[in-house]
C-alpha cells in the first residue's frame, strides 16, 4: 500500500446526525476527507469519535484509491459456438415469421 502524502488530503470536520446523544450533537466529530489530485470525496461519521473517524475515512480513501489502480484483465475475445450461431439464427428466422403473420394479406396471394 502506498502512503499518501498529507499535502494531497483536505480535511474537514463537521457535526454528524444520529445516535450518539448530546456527544454527537455538540462536538464535530464527523470527517470529510477530500483527495485533491483525484477529488475523491470520503464521509465517516460512523464513530462519536473524531479520531476513529479520521482513521476510517482514510482507510477507506486507501481502498478506493487501491480500486482505481487495479487493472482490468483483457477480454479475450472468444467466437460463438456452431450450436449458439445456429440458435440465434434460428430465432430471427421465427421473429421473422412471427412479424409477418402481423401484416395484411395481399391481394395477388389466394
Amino acid at each position: 500500500m502506498v502512503p499518501i502524502p498529507d499535502e494531497e488530503l483536505e480535511f474537514s470536520f463537521f457535526r454528524s446526525s444520529g445516535p450518539g446523544g448530546q456527544k454527537k450533537n455538540k462536538t464535530e466529530s464527523a470527517v470529510r476527507l477530500r483527495h485533491l489530485p483525484t477529488g475523491i470525496t470520503v464521509i465517516s461519521t460512523s464513530s462519536r469519535s473524531q479520531h476513529r473517524n479520521k482513521a476510517l475515512a482514510i482507510a477507506e480513501l486507501e481502498r478506493r484509491l487501491a480500486v482505481r489502480r487495479r487493472r482490468r484483465k483483457p477480454r479475450i475475445a472468444t467466437r460463438p459456438s456452431r450450436g449458439a450461431e445456429a440458435e440465434r439464427i434460428g430465432e430471427k428466422k421465427r421473429q421473422g415469421e412471427k412479424k409477418r403473420q402481423r401484416q395484411r394479406p395481399s391481394l395477388d396471394e389466394g
